[in-house]
């Protein structure tokens, strides 16, 4: 198991980062323009994670680079949700026998929020046997969320410029 964690300090409450932050197009926000996320069929597009029931796969969202190619897809489950501060999601992939996503939303001193997202995964076994194939793996997770949490500051200072 490969693990992986970003936190951002931002001047938005918690409450702000948390409306954004719990809905796919707040995701779509923070992967783009690289990736992006589709909407699992059968699951109204502006339907929130607090929403989805608890344990259970809502389906298949593909992740598709530059919005088109499918590289990957993410057979979505939140185990768990505590609005407005934490989630966790634990999902199966095409590349991941276990993909594990926590993100917590705390108040930080004064107005502001820390945002942290903690990733646990293992590749599936087939890909485990490709040498170096584990590092880049966790090399291409870490650059995906150091660039949602550069798309979060980015939002942030937007919101109060």
């Amino acid at each position: 198991m490969r693990e992986v964690s970003r936190s951002t300090r931002l001047a938005r409450s918690a409450e702000q980062v948390w409306e954004e932050a719990r809905t796919l197009g707040g995701v779509n926000h923070e992967l783009a323009p690289f990736l992006r996320m589709t909407v699992p069929r059968g699951i109204p597009a502006d339907t929130t994670l607090e929403e989805f029931p608890l344990g259970e796969t809502v389906g298949r969202s593909w992740i598709l680079l530059f919005g088109f190619l499918p590289t990957d897809y993410d057979d979505l489950r939140i185990m768990e949700m505590e609005p407005p501060r934490r989630f966790l999601e634990r999902s199966r992939t095409l590349n991941f026998s276990t993909w594990e996503h926590e993100r917590t939303v705390e108040p930080d001193a004064g107005a502001g929020s820390v945002i942290t997202d903690r990733l646990r995964f293992e590749l599936r076994p087939v890909l485990r046997r490709v040498p170096g194939f584990g590092g880049l793996a966790k090399r291409v997770v870490e650059a995906i969320f150091t660039h949602r949490h550069r798309r979060l500051r980015r939002r942030d200072t937007a919101a109060h410029d």
